[in-house]
């Protein structure tokens, strides 16, 4: 697969088969593509948490905020929801300014999954706080991100956004359409 069907494979999945396991050793290969990522100074400042727990993964569940552009939508229902997480966290003892660290150490693990077949979900939208609480995740380490994994449920499309209007939709068959701005939209003549 060359690097434009990755990228374009590597979608955001919001439903997943949850009964099919993600092993321990196949989220230690995403986190492997992490520490090879670029880290800003070179600090590597960023530490994981795993979970392919179930009673884990529903703590997690209830930590994220999902489908900002889906109206009352509180997320996939049991059965659909991911069977694995990876938290990603800034450590403090290292540095405050993440910087961008957790972004790309983010995408490096999704595209790793979107080769291996799985589908992810990267979560800003996270109850931080209650999340440290439940995992007892000491106050040194901040969270940035949570990456959501599974086998996907759900197909997802590019569409070309029309009118500026990017929020993603679902047809009357499921299908997930994430509106794309033109690229001749996006590069400026200046």
């Amino acid at each position: 697969m060359d690097i434009l069907e990755l990228v374009t494979k590597n979608r955001s999945h919001r439903r997943f088969q949850e009964s099919e396991s993600i092993s321990m050793e196949q989220l230690e290969g995403l986190v492997e593509l992490a520490r090879l990522s670029p880290s800003a100074a070179n600090l590597q400042p960023l530490k994981f948490v795993l979970s392919n727990d179930p009673s884990r993964n529903r703590s997690v569940f209830s930590c994220l905020i999902w489908e900002d552009y889906v109206k009352n939508s509180r997320g996939p229902a049991e059965g659909r929801r991911p069977a694995a997480y990876i938290i990603i966290l800034g450590d403090t003892t290292i540095t405050k300014d993440f910087s961008c660290n957790h972004g790309i150490a983010a995408q490096s693990m999704l595209l790793g999954a979107a080769e291996m077949g799985l589908g992810g979900y990267m979560f800003a939208g996270v109850d931080k706080a209650r999340l440290a609480s439940l995992l007892g995740i000491s106050r040194e380490y901040e969270i940035l991100l949570v990456i959501a994994l599974g086998v996907p449920r759900e197909r997802v499309v590019i569409t070309e956004a029309k009118d500026g209007n990017i929020a993603y939709w679902r047809d009357i068959n499921k299908v997930h359409h994430v509106p794309k701005r033109p690229l001749e939209e996006i590069i400026l003549d200046l």
